[in-house]
């Protein structure tokens, strides 16, 4: 049986990748989760912190902490604008609030 071909047409191999056609316009995203770490000058140092160091959940726990610690030593009388009380009292509460979710999320321990 003769094969027939149109003009220009000759053999095509072609791989086509529908993964590269979808998130090419959007950047070059190819995992189904990618978290962008936002705008560093220096992202290698940046990237080695949080691989080697502690992450931003930690890093920001040990912050908290230590500035319950401080506002601990804050006079109860001290004279504060409203804003700043304010803010204290709202730092509070998002520090208990992320206090009973450490709690919630708590692992038992493996051995006593």
């Amino acid at each position: 049986m003769p094969m027939f071909k149109l003009p220009l047409s000759g053999d095509v191999a072609q791989t086509i990748n529908p993964w590269r056609f979808a998130f090419d316009p959007i950047g070059g995203q190819y995992g189904l989760v990618n978290i962008t770490l936002g705008q560093s000058s220096a992202p290698e140092v940046e990237a080695d912190v949080l691989s080697d160091v502690a992450g931003y959940g930690k890093q920001l726990g040990r912050i908290g902490d230590a500035l319950l610690v401080l506002l601990k030593y804050l006079p109860r009388d001290a004279d504060l604008a409203p804003e700043d009380a304010a803010a204290i009292a709202a730092l509070h509460a998002m520090l208990a609030d992320i206090e009973k979710v450490k709690k919630r999320h708590a692992r038992r321990r493996a051995h006593k």
